[in-house]
């Protein structure tokens, strides 16, 4: 006879593929989380039905899998499997209450983007324009590091959206909202040698890839990539470093969190105050390296 348990997520499971016409990937992903629990009351309580378990019992699951070492966004994901199982179960009529509801995760630290320094990303940007493929991609790069795009950003650009008179950018972000950000003179510059090569009017790409298309952002990363080689630039490089690189020499030249979240195109400010701690890293290493005692303290 099978496992209760077990049949009741294999329900689920199809309901999701069936009904709700999630992908096999995703349902593969809930699967795993809920078999992770089962398995774990399996190890605790093996009589347990789904309609019995409580929030005592789940709090217990997420500190035993914290414990184990799982992530604190691993445990997050493993309670949304958890809570759609039993909203699930409720609508069925096989359980009452959701245990998962108002059970939290542990927060896991977060992780500090990489940035390049001031005379990295000289180096990086000082590569020579010889022919229309590197304009191209001096102009691209020197916008995206000078205006903190995204990737998606960038790609997308019109020259329509591009004031060079007053020097702004018209940007259609996330969720679709369309932001005004500065364009600094070495990237003017830069974008004014491109039109003038390319023959770009007001509907073309500014960035065009083949058959005058927008420009794929798998281009744009293999370019990136190609010039961080040529240019001996050996930390990891991704489009994102150019937008975190600007955040942080934004912020920490000025200070101002608002009007960075604002060019950033954060919703929240607390997405854009991890850069205050790139900040305060460098504040760090400025005190340790001058610092009387912080030497003495280094030296002992």
């Amino acid at each position: 006879m099978s496992d209760p348990r077990s049949a009741q997520i294999e329900a689920f499971l199809q309901q999701l593929t069936a009904v709700r016409g999630l992908s096999a990937y995703t349902a593969r992903a809930y699967r795993e989380d809920l078999e992770a629990l089962d398995r774990w009351l399996l190890d605790t309580m093996p009589a347990i039905a789904w309609s019995e378990l409580g929030v005592a019992s789940v709090r217990a699951y997420v500190a035993a899998a914290h414990r184990q070492g799982l992530a604190g966004k691993s445990i997050a994901r493993r309670l949304s499997a958890i809570r759609s199982f039993y909203r699930h179960l409720i609508r069925e009529g096989r359980a009452t209450f959701n245990p998962a509801d108002g059970v939290r995760a542990p927060k896991s630290p977060r992780k500090l983007p990489n940035v390049l320094d001031a005379d990295e990303m000289h180096a990086f940007l000082d590569f020579p324009e010889d022919a229309p493929l590197s304009r191209r991609d001096k102009a691209m790069f020197e916008l995206f590091y000078s205006s903190a795009l995204r990737l998606s950003e960038l790609c997308a650009l019109r020259w329509q959206a591009y004031d060079r008179t007053d020097g702004l950018l018209r940007v259609l972000g996330k969720g679709a909202r369309t932001r005004v950000v500065p364009v600094g003179s070495k990237a003017a510059d830069a974008l004014a040698d491109w039109q003038a090569e390319s023959g770009g009017g007001p509907n073309d790409p500014v960035f065009p890839g083949r058959a005058g298309a927008c420009i794929s952002p798998r281009s744009v990363q293999a370019r990136l990539k190609h010039w961080a080689q040529r240019q001996g630039v050996w930390k990891r490089m991704h489009p994102h470093l150019l937008r975190h690189s600007c955040a942080s020499h934004l912020l920490e030249s000025s200070g101002d969190l608002r009007g960075v979240q604002e060019m950033l195109g954060h919703s929240d400010i607390a997405t854009t105050q991890i850069y205050t701690h790139l900040d305060y890293q460098h504040l760090a290493r400025v005190y340790d390296g001058a610092h009387p005692r912080a030497k003495s303290r280094s030296k002992s």
